[in-house]
């Protein structure tokens, strides 16, 4: 495999990208890979000061790099960032809706405000980071929204799959409306992909999704950020509306890969 730090995606420089959930993970990864490329980065997340993980990788980039307080849950932080943006008077060329928890809760234990939380993050968060920036795009610019396998399955974690199902349907409903100004709108799934986020999954949820991976290795976040570039570059001028599984084929295979294990072990026992 490629060393994921070298990575480096063609026709982002100085394009003014806004990503949530910077701090850590995924969104690390994304605003790193973002700001090697040549991209102004304006991350998010909630903490007040800039994030250490973020400091020390926009430290090689300055004047590329802006950090901005934001939970994308409060539609007050939203216009608060909105306002900045008008102020300096920034073209938004990306935005990468990143930011999201996740809560095992099932079905049966769910509460309506934990449910309610989830969707707030997940979902709602997205739909205020799009219309607050949207109108500061123009034709050209790309809005990639963060799915998930569990938006593709069913998911035993029933707040979270159901934030990452109606994201897809954000997703589809901006690509239809925004294309007519020229901005493109897509998601993508990272399957298991080793982040702080799934650091708390127990064990045997690895252990599973390895029987069920046919490339049987987690993800990292760089193999989800290189997606997210890519897609957020000019050498996807033409892609909108696209779901792309970043997942080692796990939701391609849909459990067969496992299926077919079991019938060649038993085939080659009974030789």
């Amino acid at each position: 495999m490629a060393d994921l730090n070298e990575i480096t995606i063609p026709l982002l420089e100085g394009k003014n990208v806004v990503v949530t959930g910077a701090a850590s993970g995924q969104g690390l990864a994304e605003a790193t890979m973002l700001l090697r490329s040549g991209a102004n980065v304006i991350a998010t997340d909630l903490a007040a000061e800039t994030p250490e993980a973020l400091l020390k990788v926009a430290i090689s980039y300055p004047g590329h790099f802006n950090y901005k307080q934001l939970d994308v849950s409060n539609e007050s932080q939203w216009a608060e960032l909105g306002a900045w943006v008008a102020t300096e008077k920034l073209t938004i060329d990306g935005l990468v809706n990143n930011a999201g928890i996740p809560f095992r809760g099932r079905l049966g234990e769910m509460t309506v405000e934990n449910f309610n939380k989830v969707l707030g993050i997940n979902l709602t968060g997205a739909l205020v980071g799009i219309q607050t920036l949207m109108p500061f795009m123009k034709a050209g610019s790309s809005i990639v929204n963060i799915g998930s396998a569990a938006g593709l399955t069913a998911h035993h974690a029933v707040a979270y799959t159901v934030s990452k199902w109606g994201l897809r349907g954000l997703t589809h409903t901006a690509a239809t409306e925004l294309g007519r100004l020229g901005i493109r709108v897509n998601i993508v799934h990272p399957g298991y992909i080793e982040t702080p986020m799934m650091a708390s999954a127990p064990a045997v949820m690895y252990d599973a999704q390895m029987a069920l991976n046919p490339i049987e290795r987690a993800g990292q976040p760089e193999e989800v950020a290189a997606v997210v570039c890519f897609l957020l570059s000019d050498a996807a001028a033409y892609i909108s509306g696209a779901e792309i599984p970043v997942d080692g084929g796990y939701t391609s295979s849909s459990g067969v890969k496992y299926m077919s294990e079991l019938i060649r072990a038993s085939q080659a026992a009974a030789k």
